[in-house]
C-alpha cells in the first residue's frame, strides 16, 4: 500500500518539472522556433523578453509587440520488454501560446511585459494499459508573467533584467489495483517566482553575442489535494480524501549564443543551452493524514544536460524571410528511475519558418518543428515497469508582430 501511495504522488511534480525545461521545447516566439529555437544571440523585438532580456534595449523600434501560439500533436508509442505487448498515447493537441510588449522610454532604457505558457498539454494513456497503475492522464497548465527593463550602456552593450512569477496547475489520474473502478484523482499547484537576466554585445556590424541566465525556481506545493477512489474495506488505512506538501527545484538554464551575418542576406547562429537538472535528486512528500504510513522520499538522480542548436536565416526580399535550424536535446533523466508520464528520451529535431512582412510594420511568422526521441529501453525500478519507448511531436506555430 505504502508503494502504491508514493507513486501516485510523485507523478504531481514530475508533471510540474515538464514545464520548466524538462523537454526544453522553447516555444516563446515563432521567428526563435524557426531558427532552431535560437534567441540568446538575436535582436528580435519585444520576444527577447523571454530569450534574452539584455537584447531588448537594442530593439529598432520604439514600440513593439509579439502574440504568437503554437498547435502540438505528440504521441508516445511502449513496447514490453517481457512480450510483444504495446500502447500507444492519445494525447488531444495543446497550445502553448504567447505575448510580448515592450516601449522604449529612452534611447537607453526599455521596459517590458511577458505572458507565455511554456507548457499547457494533456497527456493520455488508455485506461486499461500496462502501467495504468502509474498513470493514465495528466493535464497541466503553467502560466509565465515577466516584467523586464533593459538598460543600453553603448551602442553595443546592453543588460537586462525581469522578474519571473511563476503559476503552475496540474491534474492527474492514474489506476489502482484493488478494483476494476479504483483510481486516484490529484491536484496540486503552486506560485513561485524567479528571475530572468541577459547580456548582449554587438561586437560588430555583423557579429552578435547572447548570454541568458534563468534562475531555478523552487515549486513548493502545500495543501495539494489526493482523492482516492478504493473500496470502504481500505478506508481505515488510507484516508480517501487527503492533502499533502512537498518541495521540487525547477532547474536553472545558462545560455549562449553566437550569430554572424554571413551576408546581406544571410545570417548563421549556434547556441547552447546548459540545464542544471543534477538539482534534482529526490522528491519527498509529507501528508497530513496517514503520514507515517504514507511520508516518503524517493530518488530520481537527474543529470545536468547540453542542448547545441543551429539556426540560419535567409532574406529573399522585403516581404519574405525563410528560416531553418535543428537541435539535439539529450534526456536528463535516470534510466532506472523513468517514469511513463513524462517520457523523455534523447531526442533530435528541425525546424522551418517563414516571416512574411504584410505591411510596413505588421509581420506573420509560421513555422513548423518536428522532434522523434530515439528508442531506448528504460526501467522504473521501485514498481518494476520496464520497456521500450519512442516519441514523436508535430508542432506548428503561428505568430503577429507589430513594430512602430
Amino acid at each position: 500500500m505504502k508503494r502504491i501511495i508514493w507513486l501516485t504522488t510523485t507523478l504531481v511534480f514530475i508533471s510540474l518539472l515538464s514545464y520548466a525545461g524538462g523537454y526544453q521545447v522553447r516555444l516563446q516566439g515563432q521567428k526563435q522556433n524557426g531558427m532552431g529555437l535560437i534567441g540568446t544571440s538575436m535582436n528580435f523585438g519585444a520576444s527577447s523578453i523571454f530569450y534574452n532580456p539584455g537584447a531588448l534595449s537594442m530593439m529598432k523600434t520604439e514600440y513593439s509587440f509579439d502574440l504568437g501560439s503554437s498547435i502540438i500533436k505528440s504521441h508516445v508509442l511502449y513496447q514490453s520488454s517481457a512480450s510483444s505487448y504495446q500502447s500507444e498515447t492519445d494525447n488531444p493537441l495543446s497550445f502553448p501560446s504567447y505575448f510580448y510588449g515592450a516601449t522604449k522610454l529612452s534611447d537607453r532604457l526599455t521596459l517590458g511585459l511577458g505572458f507565455y505558457t511554456p507548457y499547457g498539454s494533456t497527456s493520455q494513456w488508455p485506461d486499461d494499459w500496462a502501467g495504468n497503475n502509474l498513470i493514465q492522464k495528466i493535464s497541466l497548465q503553467a502560466f509565465f508573467i515577466q516584467p523586464t527593463i533593459s538598460y543600453k550602456f553603448t551602442d553595443k552593450l546592453s543588460f537586462g533584467v525581469g522578474l519571473v512569477l511563476v503559476q503552475g496547475n496540474v491534474d492527474l489520474k492514474k489506476a489502482l489495483p484493488y478494483s476494476s473502478d479504483s483510481y486516484v484523482n490529484l491536484k496540486g499547484s503552486d506560485f513561485n517566482i524567479g528571475f530572468n537576466a541577459g547580456l548582449f554585445y554587438q561586437a560588430t556590424e555583423k557579429l552578435s553575442i547572447g548570454l541568458d541566465y534563468r534562475s531555478q525556481v523552487k515549486m513548493n506545493v502545500n495543501g495539494g489535494q489526493a482523492v482516492f477512489y478504493i473500496p470502504e474495506s481500505l478506508e481505515s488505512i488510507v484516508s480517501p480524501t487527503n492533502t499533502f506538501s512537498a518541495e521540487l527545484p525547477l532547474p536553472a538554464n545558462l545560455d549562449f549564443g553566437i550569430s554572424y551575418q554571413i551576408t546581406d542576406r544571410f545570417l548563421a547562429a549556434l547556441e547552447v543551452n546548459y540545464v542544471m537538472w543534477s538539482v534534482y535528486k529526490e522528491l519527498s512528500f509529507e501528508f497530513e493524514e496517514n503520514g507515517d504510513l504514507l511520508n516518503n522520499t524517493n530518488k530520481r538522480e537527474y543529470s545536468d544536460t547540453f542542448i547545441p542548436r543551429i539556426g540560419l536565416e535567409y532574406v529573399l526580399n522585403d516581404m519574405f524571410t525563410f528560416r531553418g535550424g535543428a537541435y539535439y536535446d539529450s534526456t536528463p533523466t535516470n534510466p532506472n528511475y523513468f517514469t511513463p508520464e513524462t517520457v523523455s528520451l534523447d531526442t533530435y529535431a528541425y525546424t522551418f519558418g517563414i516571416s512574411i512582412q504584410a505591411t510596413q510594420n505588421l509581420g506573420v511568422d509560421l513555422t513548423y518543428l518536428g522532434t522523434h526521441g530515439i528508442e531506448s529501453e528504460k526501467m522504473y525500478e521501485p514498481a518494476q515497469f520496464g520497456g521500450t519507448y519512442k516519441t514523436a511531436a508535430a508542432i506548428f506555430g503561428f505568430g503577429i508582430n507589430y513594430n512602430f
